[in-house]
């Protein structure tokens, strides 16, 4: 790590993801300009800072694909005794409630003034918020802000970090914001944390699913401007980057390690973009941290299955083109398409706008973007192939469709090189895009946003636990590679949890409560429920080399399955969430 300047997180800086020990295409002409690079926990990777006005404009000809980040958005009581964790609870030898556990999210951050978050001495459970927004004004680090990390770490060069002693400091003072300023505006973050780790309301009609765990917080900033441009997604779109999911991993484990505590990192955010095999720089960081001892990551598995965003085509061998249809809104911005093949197959394109004008088919020119203008509309599309994406070896063809006419375009595809004649295409994850922009013959399948599509770290798909369906909206599985994505369902509608009070910091007798639904919430009860066994098997030294792939045959052993279904499934992976039954699995 190299100290950096000015703040990284600065608007006026181009972030970059590059793989250690790879040649990136234009970093040799830019090598001056590096401000200064960041290390992720997985030493394969960096994140260069580049100032932005020293860069060409954004595209796949001048920057590896993986080296430019992809935004990432927010997936949106008895659902604890569905699950099985009341019932641990309530077993003298089981009932730790993630004592002694440090449960990580990375979302919107905290409010850490609520009561469920503070032990009975009123002191805080939460071990360190790492708050990447703050300081808001100015490109400089102004002298005395708290560095991102305890001085012992390196690798972290922007945002604030406040410590457990700070945050209990800020409670105990007459104004607690003006010690440690760091809020969540949105409640998505408070809420999970609230149904992960938040202890039992003075009603007592809420609890979260590891009451005892300690927490750690990372509130992630907003996708900077140019790379919302780049993707075209809308202007009111929740947007994170990659990198910064991946530093906040890094920060989790810092803190854990700090604390010598195990650790389970939820992530209730995904995205569209990407292969779909779990291949992506943030994937890579996800399967390298789950392979440590006393650590677990917890993943949303999404909310797109009904909302037609995948196409799956099949062009036979004597067949020789197959048209895929958007139908596109009408004042649409703009929106990234991406086409993924199956194995090695090799295809082009052709398009047909809603006028009728046809664009013949695009040859294959690598290491250069075709613009296609229209003589009836004003829309503009370019074309990126990519016959062997560095991460999984696909051919990936990625389109933008800037200021796209309404109606619908065709998207005429042609197989090149024929071996399956497989291939997939996806539209930008829910709120990046329209929801009228949609595939006319969608696939509700392979609908597992990234990361959930990575091995080892547990995905979860949302199910409501009053009658045992599917929630409408729970991405399916596989992954494009036909392994077991989502691993379990747990429960993901009408889950109550905390939400922020009307004026901030002002609670009274009662905890404003709301109810949310999704897979993002499921993930939260998982990641709790995982706490608990954390508890049980590290902390209380029943298993002290737990890890993801132990916790993984946990769960699944003891997952519940109705037996009119056949598991593993699209929908319920192995099953639904019941922690007693995995302790019981144990008596056998």
């Amino acid at each position: 790590m190299s100290t950096c300047p000015i703040n990284p997180a600065s608007e006026t800086v181009a972030d970059f993801i590059y793989r250690q020990g790879s040649v990136a295409r234009r970093l040799p002409q830019l090598e001056s300009d590096v401000l200064c690079y960041d290390a992720p926990s997985s030493r394969e990777f960096a994140i260069i800072y580049i100032p932005l006005q020293s860069i060409p404009d954004i595209n796949l000809v001048d920057y590896d694909y993986y080296s430019i980040p992809k935004l990432y958005t927010l997936l949106d009581s008895s659902s604890l005794e569905s699950s099985g964790i009341l019932s641990v609870f309530r077993q003298p030898a089981l009932g730790n409630q993630g004592e002694g556990v440090l449960v990580g999210l990375i979302d919107t951050g905290i409010d850490y003034l609520n009561p469920l978050f503070r032990k009975p001495d009123g002191s805080t459970r939460i071990l360190g918020i790492w708050d990447q927004t703050l300081p808001e004004d100015g490109d400089a680090i102004p002298p005395g802000v708290n560095p991102p990390v305890s001085s012992r770490y390196s690798g972290i060069q922007y945002g604030t970090a406040y410590t457990e002693e700070q945050i209990n400091t800020a409670l105990r003072s007459d104004n607690p914001l003006d010690m440690v300023p760091s809020t969540d505006t949105n409640g998505h973050g408070t809420f999970l944390a609230g149904v992960a780790a938040g202890g039992a309301s003075p009603s007592g009609d809420f609890t979260g699913a590891a009451p005892n765990a300690m927490l750690g917080i990372v509130k992630l900033k907003p996708a900077k401007q140019y790379l919302r441009d780049f993707y075209l997604i809308r202007q009111d779109a929740v947007a994170y980057q990659e990198n910064d999911i991946m530093m906040g991993i890094k920060y989790l484990q810092l803190l854990s390690r700090e604390k010598n505590m195990p650790l389970v990192i939820c992530i209730s955010m995904g995205t569209n973009w990407g292969s779909h095999e779990g291949t992506s720089p943030l994937g890579y960081t996800l399967q390298s941290a789950s392979q440590h001892i006393g650590m677990a990551s917890v993943i949303a598995g999404g909310n797109e299955a009904g909302l037609s965003h995948h196409y799956f085509g099949t062009i036979p061998e004597n067949q020789a083109w197959e048209d895929v249809e958007i139908r596109v809104a009408p004042g649409e911005r703009g929106f990234v398409t991406e086409f993924w093949s199956d194995v090695l197959d090799l295809y082009t394109v052709g398009f047909v706008s809603p006028s009728g004008e046809t664009v013949e088919r695009i040859p294959m020119s690598l290491g250069h973007d075709s613009h296609i203008s229209f003589l009836l509309e004003p829309t503009k599309i370019t074309v990126s192939y990519l016959a062997n994406e560095a991460g999984s070896g696909r051919q990936l063809i990625f389109f933008r469709f800037e200021n796209p006419t309404a109606g619908v375009w065709r998207i005429r595809v042609y197989n090149s090189l024929y071996l399956r004649g497989q291939y997939h295409m996806w539209l930008p994850v829910e709120g990046f895009a329209s929801p009228d922009t949609i595939f006319l013959k969608p696939n509700p399948d392979t609908t597992i946003t990234n990361p959930g599509n990575v091995i080892l770290p547990m995905t979860i798909s949302a199910y409501d636990h009053r009658d045992g369906s599917i929630y409408l909206h729970s991405s399916r599985g596989f992954t494009i590679n036909s392994q077991v994505k989502p691993d379990i369902a747990a429960p993901g509608v009408d889950i109550p949890g905390p939400a922020l009070p009307h004026i901030q910091g002002s609670y009274g007798k009662d905890i404003p409560m709301t109810r949310r639904t999704g897979s993002s919430v499921s993930a939260a009860i998982t990641a709790g429920a995982i706490a608990n066994l954390l508890s049980w098997g590290v902390v209380a030294g029943k298993d002290p080399s737990m890890n993801n792939a132990s916790i993984r045959g946990y769960l699944i052993r003891g997952a519940n399955r109705n037996p009119a279904y056949q598991y593993p499934n699209r929908e319920f992976g192995y099953g639904t969430l019941d922690l007693y039954q995995s302790f019981l699995q144990l008596r056998e």
